[in-house]
């Protein structure tokens, strides 16, 4: 064999060891650009996410949640806005809780108004609710009712603004379903929403059986379940020192807003940051923070890696021609002394 083509099959096999090395790099930089994803197959981060179930309360419908909903789906929340059937605290507590028990993994439960009332029944003994959110809400005790919690500060001006609507009960009975008149449905309801939509709101109300505010409370879930608070310091329908009280009382995370009783309506963003705040999100201004954060580090770090393990195999490479050269040099030195006497 000639030092030629010794020397041109040592390269060869060198060759082929680079471009092994150089597979081996690029793919251990591959892996470690994907991070954790690739590992646990392109886990959604949303899924770790808590469902975020709202309760509205009487003379509304879920549809006054729906700036809220919009919101929270939007950050990946799955959201759930069931109907709340208005026809007493132990029945729509019932049929509360039977929803949530439909529900797998953590739930953040919001209620407005007399929702309130119900999200603080319907959680008792759920260990999926990790924490409540009241907005503009009735929060009773244990063994309160409505009425006489309702009664506790001036303020309120609904007694006075409700149309009382007989209809006969399942047992013969005569009950009252409680309207609020229309002509004082903007006043005292949502002030700080368009006339136009007060009224579209005031024909489409849902109406409270009277009898749920001489309801007593089966439970108060806020003792027991970590609760957020908003006091909307304009609100007609239930006294701002109420809804204070009850914060204080249930020692929760209170914000106050310049809002009327609609405060999920008015005021959608201040809403929907206090259930992210509930779920454990933080504020916008947070999370936005960390997402940046996270984002530079999955850049400059997978980044980095790459760059690394590609300089690392350039090195290689140059060392290993490098190295080549210098060889064949001295083989064909040597070579060419032993055979150039005659």
């Amino acid at each position: 064999m000639t030092v030629s083509t010794f020397l041109a099959l040592r390269m060869r096999i060198r060759g082929r060891r680079a471009h092994t090395a150089a597979a081996a790099l690029t793919a251990a930089a591959l892996a470690a650009a994907s991070g954790p994803a690739a590992a646990d197959g392109g886990a959604d981060p949303a899924a770790a996410k808590p469902t975020v179930v709202v309760v509205h309360g009487a003379f509304a419908d879920a549809s006054g949640w729906n700036g809220v909903v919009e919101r929270l789906q939007r950050d990946g929340y799955k959201v759930m806005a069931p109907a709340n059937p208005l026809r007493g605290l132990a029945s729509d507590s019932a049929y509360i809780a039977g929803v949530l028990k439909t529900i797998r993994g953590p739930i953040v439960l919001a209620g407005h108004s007399y929702g309130g009332a119900v999200i603080s029944n319907a959680a008792a003994g759920n260990p999926q609710v990790k924490s409540l959110v009241f907005v503009s809400a009735l929060m009773p005790d244990k063994g309160e009712r409505l009425a006489d919690l309702s009664a506790k500060f001036a303020g309120s001006e609904l007694n006075a603004a409700l149309k009382p609507v007989p209809f006969p009960e399942a047992n013969g009975n005569e009950g009252a379903d409680l309207y609020i008149q229309p002509a004082r449905f903007h006043d005292v309801f949502a002030a700080d929403v368009p006339s136009g939509t007060a009224a579209m709101m005031a024909a489409t109300q849902r109406p409270i059986n009277g009898a749920a505010f001489m309801d007593r409370a089966a439970a108060a879930a806020w003792k027991t379940i970590p609760s957020w608070a908003l006091v909307a310091t304009r609100d007609k329908a239930i006294a701002p020192d109420l809804e204070r009280f009850e914060a204080k009382r249930a020692k929760s995370h209170t914000v106050e807003v310049d809002s009327s009783h609609i405060a999920m309506m008015s005021h959608p963003d201040v809403v929907a940051d206090l259930i992210r705040q509930a779920a454990g999100a933080g504020t916008p201004k947070e999370q936005s923070l960390a997402t940046k954060a996270a984002n530079a580090l999955g850049a400059t770090g997978a980044g980095a890696l790459v760059l690394a393990c590609l300089t690392g195999f350039a090195g290689v490479t140059v060392l290993a021609g490098t190295g080549l050269v210098a060889a064949a040099r001295r083989r064909r030195a040597a070579g060419g002394g032993r055979h150039s006497a005659p």
